[in-house]
């Protein structure tokens, strides 16, 4: 019986250590799942994301990345053209809620809304004051609920985003 109580310790112990050391960093690019890569692309542009097994992101276009105890991003930095732009994130019910960034001296807060299968709805910016909004629609998702194409909307001018997910099995 001690035996039993020691391997139930001892794999407690390690699923508690696995769930401290769980990114979040998958929520972060509106997937879920044991995604391995994202490939998107708008207007041209092409991106990809590549995650460890405990959702880490790597990716080359963010740097000193700063988690919080739960493993969701709380500062990055992004290279802009040999700039480095610092960024904030706040985070609700699993969600990033609003991204700051500071450029040149000044604070842009950008805010995000969610749909009720938890793809973005809207993002909304202050541009030097003019409200600026992009709507997120016509979505088409994979068969693991993650969404891979959607419309958007920007300064009157529709795009399409696509992404092709590849998850670990």
């Amino acid at each position: 019986m001690k035996k039993v109580i020691c391997v139930l310790a001892m794999l407690a112990g390690t699923f508690t250590m696995y769930a401290q050391t769980k990114f979040h960093d998958i929520e972060f690019n509106e997937a879920t799942g044991p995604v391995k890569c994202i490939k998107s692309s708008v207007m041209g542009q092409q991106q990809t994301i590549n995650f460890t097994q405990d959702g880490k992101m790597q990716s080359d276009a963010m740097s000193d990345i700063v988690y919080d105890a739960d493993g969701y991003i709380q500062s990055a930095s992004m290279d802009m053209r040999g700039q480095k732009m610092p960024m904030k994130y706040k985070w609700e019910n699993g969600k990033v809620v609003a991204q700051i960034l500071s450029m040149m001296g000044q604070e842009m807060e950008i805010k995000f809304t969610y749909n009720d299968k938890g793809a973005r709805a809207t993002q909304e910016m202050d541009m030097g004051g003019q409200a600026m909004s992009t709507p997120f629609t016509d979505y088409k998702y994979d068969e693991r609920g993650n969404w891979i194409s959607r419309k958007m909307s920007m300064m009157g001018q529709e795009m399409e985003q696509t992404r092709t997910i590849e998850y670990y099995e």
